[in-house]
């Protein structure tokens, strides 16, 4: 869906962006991360066609962005970090006008225009002008925006910006929706976001790639975590002794329960034995999941350069 090869971009004697490659696929969901200055906004403003390489091709969809960049954009939905509003114009207003900018046709526009109202939760609002509204519902209004053309490409930059975490609840609902037929690059300081959304990151470092990994494959070597009501020396011995286990530890406790974890090369092939052995035992089994790998850990040794991954070329997980 996305080919992306050598990209570059310099601001004079500013290297924003230095030799950056990847692939993204149709229906995947992307976290694009860095520090401040580490070249995101610049890589998703060549993606959208916004601002040309200074070196580099770019492919959408098959299309080569240098030659159909018109072609490509019709593909693309946009949200930058500070959305540019009309405050004078009503929601509606608003939507009927990018709309049209779209190219939709008057009976086509007005389905569109219900569709993306509904998928942002904007109705409350729709007939409110822009410009009394909170930030959370501003930033509904770029979302609307951007997906009222129903897209094959999302790029959204900090979507739950000035949200409340009811809204991020339901941003992070419409964000696994829409992958369903397109495809999301998500841009944001909240690492806890990608974590809930995201099935791959790609971390920036100083205008390169630094990191593209999938998300359960960083970090540590996989365990699978078993929530019981045993003591340790009780439930350890059973399940270090599961066929594909190495070992089992206490991992902490709350009240009665407790979270062991499971030393194991193939947590989820392993994960039904486990299941069979506490039902053996006639054991309650209060949860049983492969663990989730500490992202912020990552970033952070990403970013410090702790991994000391090579100079000009990203670190796969």
């Amino acid at each position: 869906m996305i080919e992306v090869r050598a990209l570059s971009r310099n601001y004079g004697e500013l290297k924003a962006v230095q030799d950056v490659s990847f692939d993204i696929g149709h229906g995947e969901i992307v976290g694009l991360l860095g520090h401040n200055g580490a070249g995101k906004t610049t890589i998703m403003k060549m993606l959208t066609g916004y601002l040309e390489p200074s070196a580099g091709t770019i492919r959408v969809d098959g299309l080569d962005i240098a030659e159909q960049r018109r072609a490509i954009q019709r593909r693309i939905g946009y949200l930058p970090e500070n959305c540019p509003l009309y405050p004078e114009m009503t929601v509606l207003d608003s939507l009927d006008y990018h709309a049209s900018l779209h190219g939709l046709a008057p009976p086509r526009r007005a389905t569109a225009i219900r569709r993306a109202v509904e998928r942002t939760e904007l109705g409350a609002k729709a007939t409110a002008v822009i410009g009394t509204l909170s930030r959370g519902y501003r930033q509904r209004v770029g979302v609307a925006q951007a997906i009222l053309h129903e897209p094959v490409i999302l790029i959204l930059d900090e979507p739950t910006n000035g949200l409340d975490p009811s809204q991020i609840q339901h941003m992070r609902g419409l964000v696994r929706e829409l992958s369903a037929d397109a495809t999301l690059i998500i841009s944001t300081h909240v690492l806890q976001e990608v974590e809930a959304v995201c099935g791959r990151v790609l971390i920036m470092r100083g205008g390169r790639l630094a990191l593209d990994s999938e998300l359960n494959a960083i970090g540590r070597q996989p365990r699978l975590i078993v929530t019981l009501d045993r003591a340790p020396a009780e439930a350890e011995p059973v399940l270090s002794g599961v066929t594909g286990i190495t070992g089992a530890t206490l991992l902490d406790r709350d009240g009665d329960l407790r979270r062991y974890a499971l030393e194991t090369t193939a947590p989820r092939a392993a994960a039904p034995a486990v299941a069979e052995a506490v039902s053996q035992h006639h054991w309650p089994l209060f949860g049983l999941a492969p663990e989730r790998q500490d992202l912020e850990a990552l970033f952070g040794a990403v970013t410090l350069e702790t991994l000391n991954p090579e100079p000009a070329e990203a670190t796969h997980v």
